[in-house]
């Protein structure tokens, strides 16, 4: 057995099978799988190469007859040769535009690529519970985990699997339906080689990134999926967040599928693309609302998120301030921002309440004294129409409201009332 283990090893790795990864548990699956089939399809492997060749009935030797050994070594050559390919065949790729992506055994039999260590309740699962978390974590995480736990939930009437360790970047949680096997909620992670992300999502990089207006040649640079379904929901939902960059790695770039399609594309622009209006008037902004006589640009980078339906542009000055603008289908925001200068030298907690306390303390008059002309010239607003709102929970935030028409300013300071951002939202 030995001998015939290590020929059909090196026949998987001859030709189009040199390039796929094939481990130890590979081997394995294999092993399993061709002691299924015999187990399953007894006698008719031989039986189906005997019929292929043209003859249902048995061969009886005869004696002296050359012609007719020389047939039986023809088959046997190829009952061995059948007995590789068949091995081989469990490892065979299907190829999506020209890159291996899925072995074709795990497409034909899901189940075959379930890892399933002995010393769990595995018979807890049915045959559908097993397909159902199979191609559950092949189709939407993509990649079989290894099977950690397997628990029956009487109480809620659910079979509970899990895959992974929690503590580590691949871990899956499955709940199904006792009754039934179909699934009831499912929580899975894993981080990837920008290798491993699948082509249908690589060949999209180039033109996403140009859409924005972004540099189309920005490279994968690594890969986070996320997969969840809530109770009530019909099946899984991926999140698949591929982070880019140049490489001299000063480059950034981001896409977010949901499923296949693409919800959010992010990526850094070129100086020379934001116009001169909207430059003098971000640095108009940054001068007016912190001082900065000659603020530089520094970069620019745009996110463009269907999911949200926004747009939003930011300008960046001096590695300090920011300037964002963004547009929504409903909405316009303006933020001119700058540096938290929140304390951090506390040591004790009764220090921060008092700190908080000291913030929210802040006379309303003071601060409208001192936003007052900044808001009016960033934005040609008077504040005297507006009014004040300041929340516990968030200390050294003033929000100015005005009912109608639907106005918000958001202003962020400190105990000394120095101001660190200013934000209009037209809602």
């Amino acid at each position: 057995m030995k001998q015939k283990d290590e020929q059909w090893e090196k026949e998987i790795r001859k030709g189009p099978f040199a390039l796929s990864p094939f481990t130890e548990d590979h081997k394995q699956n294999v092993l399993q799988q061709l002691e299924l089939m015999k187990k399953s399809e007894e006698g008719s492997l031989g039986d189906g190469l005997e019929q292929s060749y043209g003859s249902s009935r048995p061969v009886r030797p005869q004696v002296g007859n050359t012609s007719h050994k020389r047939r039986l070594r023809r088959r046997s050559l190829v009952a061995g040769t059948g007995a590789l390919v068949i091995a081989a065949g469990l490892f065979l790729w299907i190829w999506e535009d020209g890159q291996l992506v899925k072995p074709v055994i795990e497409q034909v039999y899901p189940t075959a690529a379930l890892q399933l260590p002995e010393g769990l309740n595995t018979n807890l699962l049915t045959d559908k519970m097993k397909r159902n978390v199979a191609t559950t974590m092949r189709d939407d995480l993509g990649k079989q985990l290894k099977i950690t736990k397997v628990e029956d939930l009487t109480v809620s009437g659910r079979i509970y699997v899990e895959a992974g360790n929690e503590s580590e970047k691949e871990y899956a949680q499955i709940w199904l339906d006792a009754t039934t096997g179909n699934l009831r909620e499912v929580g899975m992670r894993r981080e990837m080689q920008p290798s491993e992300l699948e082509h249908r999502y690589l060949r999209q990089v180039p033109s996403l990134l140009q859409s924005i207006g972004s540099t189309p040649t920005l490279k994968p640079a690594s890969v986070q999926r996320f997969v969840s379904m809530k109770q009530g929901e019909l099946e899984p939902i991926s999140h698949t967040t591929l982070a880019l960059e140049n490489e001299t790695g000063d480059g950034y770039g981001e896409i977010v599928w949901q499923q296949d399609q693409a919800v959010s594309i992010s990526g850094d622009l070129s100086l020379d693309q934001v116009s001169n209006s909207v430059l003098a008037d971000a640095k108009d902004a940054v001068k007016v609302v912190f001082g900065e006589t000659s603020p530089k640009l520094k970069g620019v980078s745009r996110t463009k998120d269907d999911e949200i339906g926004r747009d939003v542009i930011n300008l960046s000055f001096n590695d300090h301030y920011l300037v964002q603008m963004i547009v929504g289908e409903e909405t316009k925001v303006y933020s001119v921002i700058g540096e938290n200068l929140y304390r951090s030298d506390f040591t004790n907690w009764d220090e921060v309440e008092a700190y908080h306390q000291e913030i929210y303390d802040v006379k309303e008059s003071i601060l409208r004294e001192q936003v007052g002309a900044m808001i009016k010239e960033v934005f040609n607003v008077n504040l005297q129409g507006y009014t004040l709102h300041r929340e516990v929970d968030n200390p050294g935030i003033a929000i100015f409201e005005l009912e109608s028409p639907k106005d918000v300013i958001w202003v962020r300071y400190n105990e000394d009332v120095k101001i660190t951002m200013i934000t209009r939202g037209e809602l």
